[in-house]
């Protein structure tokens, strides 16, 4: 499989994490070099993977794992899923689909009280997109009445457990962020590391509580695992149909009944042929080949290891980005060198890392993209 077939799954709790986990097949461990260990399984139907992960409580941890599992992965998308706090009457056990996430603690403290400053991320259209159909087909639920709703909406994200309803915080947040369906403790974090990586992200979250002193109570302690289970359902059936889709919807039947007609262009370059829709036509294309070999790929990693070290030497590249620029390095050519199908994925996944540690180098960056085309490439 590719990394299209795969998908990053994490969570703030080990009550959410079980949740998933029970969902994958043969899920297996993996270590980061770091000391994360992230756990790598198959969806139900065999079709893709998921890499589940635990990050903690807080947008701070989350986000930096977040990254940690998008640049060592490079998903397809990102999940994060678990339990919340609902802030107006939605039902426990439903569940929530973040169509934005609100970063609430940011602000200006004004003679006159506070003002929100707060930063937002709207979930990828697709992502909503998806989610809306899955919700709308109802086969994701659990058959157990009550049976969960999907509900959409934004999702407030902060740093402080929320549990009144008659607190100054809670009122504040009701009234500044009136259209929020839930509160919790990630979601901003995971948002912006999605954002600076342009991974696409979704947060989903099932309501365990109403924030209204209830946590930690009987009642709270029997609507988690609910909550958590309902949530887990949802996102792994979502992750399903993320998979499943092999082109964006924008490519597919509208797009090819748009292209009609009949189109004739005789060129001399490397593309000799120019057509819209195109049935029953038979074609000859001489094409001559340009893809770079396993040793081609290695003297230019060599070379762009001399160029990474002149740009270290030049102080345009600091020592921590160095060495990890460099251990990049090593991994890609040593996966290069065993030549399985196994090893060029490590090259990939390596090179892409490395695009991100080099992406204020320019000239660097750029020659970092065309190795991961040319290792692309190899058959």
């Amino acid at each position: 499989m590719t990394s299209d077939d795969l998908l990053v799954v994490l969570t703030a709790l080990n009550l959410e994490y079980e949740a998933v986990r029970e969902r994958l097949t043969r899920p297996d461990t993996y270590l980061h070099r770091r000391g994360t260990r992230f756990e790598i399984g198959a969806l139900p139907s065999g079709r893709g993977r998921v890499v589940l992960g635990l990050t903690g409580k807080g947008n701070q941890s989350s986000a930096v794992l977040t990254e940690r599992a998008i640049q060592e992965f490079s998903p397809t998308a990102l999940l994060f899923v678990g339990v919340a706090g609902a802030l107006w009457d939605t039902p426990l056990g439903d569940v929530v689909f973040g169509t934005h996430v609100y970063a609430y603690h940011g602000g200006t403290s004004e003679d006159d009280g506070l003002k929100a400053r707060p930063r937002a991320w709207e979930s990828p259209h697709g992502m909503s997109q998806t989610a809306a159909h899955l919700a709308r087909m109802d086969s994701w639920a659990p058959r157990k009445a009550p049976r969960p709703r999907v509900h959409f909406g934004p999702i407030a994200a902060g740093e402080v457990v929320q549990n009144s309803r008659i607190s100054y915080e809670a009122a504040w947040i009701r009234q500044t962020f009136n259209d929020a369906l839930a509160v919790e403790m990630e979601g901003a974090g995971i948002a912006q590391a999605g954002h600076l990586s342009s991974t696409p992200v979704a947060v989903v979250r099932g309501i365990s509580d109403h924030a209204d002193g209830e946590k930690a109570t009987a009642a709270d302690l029997n609507w988690q695992p609910i909550a958590a289970a309902n949530a887990a359902a949802f996102a792994v059936a979502l992750a399903e149909e993320i998979v499943s889709q092999e082109e964006p919807p924008s490519m597919r039947k509208d797009s090819a009944a748009r292209d009609t007609g009949n189109v004739t262009n005789t060129a001399h370059g490397s593309v000799g042929v120019q057509a819209g829709h195109v049935s029953g036509g038979t074609f000859h294309v001489s094409v001559t080949s340009a893809t770079p070999s396993p040793g081609d790929i290695s003297e230019r990693l060599s070379v762009l290891r001399d160029e990474l070290s002149r740009e270290h030497e030049a102080g345009n590249l600091d020592v921590e980005t160095h060495e990890a620029a460099s251990e990049e390095i090593d991994i890609a050519s040593k996966g290069l060198e065993e030549a399985t199908p196994t090893s060029r994925k490590s090259s990939l996944l390596a090179l892409k890392r490395l695009l991100g540690l080099l992406g204020d180098l320019a000239s660097l960056s750029s020659k970092v993209a065309s190795l991961i085309t040319a290792v692309k490439g190899l058959s």
